[in-house]
């Protein structure tokens, strides 16, 4: 698999239909022409690669409030712009970098395309209805993770006069296309648009292995996250149910303070991004070297950091403590085993190759947080506190009911406030940054709730970005902004 094999138009980016999805994880796409895609089967396949196969966690993580100024490190330009909130200077080719995930996730989107209209031009397209559910979810997941990145972030306020992103749903075929930026408002009822009607087709069946695609649980924890968002919380909570309509979302949870505290690091990279663990709902393949790097970076996680993040097992009490392990590699380069590189040779007998990382992007702890959170904005305290307890218990050591369960009288104590839905809020934003540390994922919920984020370089300058700065913003490709599209302010 050749990260490089991108072609490059003026605006967006045109996918190859020829770039493969590596053996060991996904299967691969025909290495035939469109024309001559003439079955379910053959459209299953185009559609591995409807997923955006570039990283976000570099750039996502180095801006949120995870990070530290270590003063030695890997030098790496997306770690070190992202972290001085400076526009990085990269290319599509630039592993990591945003310009590279805003061509990976227009590629996908491509593919999904292709795959919409080869499945219209069929004489029974109704063949085709589970391929039809996936390429709709993920051209909707593409640009939902676009628009939260090179966007102003949702906000029911400013929505309809917020600048977008383009919203595509044509196959590009030629070099150059025109395309405009319309609300962000527009781009997230197209988004709900695709949401909706792929949904109900999407069927589990129709995969190999279901977690490399928008399966049935993905797709509804996909919903959930969508509405979360849109501060829809009925609807997350429809959406979360769904995704275990048994209600036994416990048994899936990550068992770090039992199974998980057993295994070295080395078994803890193999188990964590595995189709296998019950807790990972949807995989994507991405080409980065962030599981090489991630302690090293010199814009990473520190033993104070640490600290700071990690505060929030007192909530659960005095004697509570996280059962994440923490390890170093050197001093000061911090991290919890979890994200690793998988290297893929450029041929059988080949030295050189490129590295790749396997992303776990929807999860049953994020399900689990949505509808605590949902709970929590409905007034249910009690279903609320039920899940943030069920969490604990998998993730405190020596887990105790009767010493570590999460009360009202506690999170009372801990926050210093009377506020119950605010201490219910604050405590899942708390758990869910220790929980998603060096994932990336903490930068959504800055953005949700209007997180500060200060920056201290080790020279002493502090930048400080509160809610509405332009700088939270991405900012949009070279390629992108020289071809007509307006550029995000600054």
């Amino acid at each position: 698999m050749n990260i490089k094999a991108r072609i490059k138009s003026v605006m967006l980016l045109i996918p190859m239909l020829t770039l493969l999805a590596c053996e060991d994880f996904l299967s691969t796409e025909p290495d035939s022409t469109r024309a001559s895609i003439n079955s379910p089967k053959q459209v299953s396949q185009l559609l591995t690669s409807a997923y955006p196969q570039g990283g976000y966690v570099v750039f996502a993580e180095a801006m949120s409030d995870n990070v530290a100024d270590k003063g030695t490190g890997e030098d790496d330009k997306t770690n070190r712009s992202s972290f001085l909130f400076e526009e990085a200077e990269t290319s599509v080719d630039q592993q990591d970098s945003p310009d590279q995930y805003w061509a990976e996730c227009y590629r996908a989107i491509s593919v999904a395309n292709q795959a919409l209209e080869i499945i219209s031009k069929m004489p029974d397209a109704s063949l085709y209805s589970a391929q039809r559910g996936e390429a709709l979810l993920a051209r909707a997941y593409a640009h939902f993770m676009l628009v939260g990145f090179f966007s102003k972030f949702y906000d029911a306020q400013t929505a309809s006069t917020d600048l977008g992103i383009p919203y595509v749903t044509e196959p590009e075929t030629v070099v150059i296309k025109k395309y405009e930026r319309k609300t962000v408002a527009y781009v997230y009822e197209m988004i709900e648009k695709d949401l909706k009607e792929g949904l109900p087709l999407i069927s589990d069946g129709s995969y190999t292995v279901p977690k490399y695609h928008f399966n049935r649980a993905a797709a509804n924890a996909f919903a959930s996250r969508f509405y979360l968002v849109k501060k829809d919380y009925a609807q997350v909570l429809t959406y979360a149910n769904a995704v275990f309509p048994g209600g036994n979302i416990g048994e899936y949870l990550r068992p770090w303070n039992t199974e998980y505290a057993n295994l070295s690091p080395a078994e803890l990279y193999n188990t964590y991004s595995r189709a296998s663990q019950n807790a990972n709902l949807m995989l994507v393949e991405t080409a980065s070297l962030y599981g090489r790097y991630v302690a090293q970076y010199r814009y990473g996680m520190n033993y104070r950091k640490w600290q700071e993040i990690s505060e929030s097992e007192q909530i659960a009490g005095p004697t509570a403590s996280w059962a994440y392990p923490l390890y170093s590699q050197g001093d000061n380069n911090y991290l919890i085993p979890k994200l690793t590189e998988y290297f893929v040779r450029e041929s059988v007998n080949a030295e050189i190759g490129f590295p790749y990382v396997m992303l776990p992007v929807f999860t049953v702890e994020e399900v689990l947080f949505n509808r605590a959170e949902a709970n929590a904005f409905l007034n249910n305290a009690n279903a609320s506190l039920a899940d943030l307890n069920l969490f604990a218990s998998k993730r405190l050591n020596t887990y105790s009911a009767a010493n570590h369960s999460i009360t009202v009288a506690k999170m009372r104590t801990y926050f210093g406030s009377t506020d119950v839905t605010s201490n219910l809020v604050n405590t899942i934003i708390a758990f869910r940054r220790v929980e998603f540390v060096q994932e990336g994922m903490r930068w959504f919920d800055i953005q949700r709730f209007g997180l500060t984020v200060s920056h201290t370089t080790r020279e002493g300058q502090v930048i400080t970005l509160p809610k509405g700065d332009p700088r939270r913003v991405l900012q949009l490709p070279q390629s992108a902004s020289l071809s007509g599209l307006e550029k995000n302010q600054r």
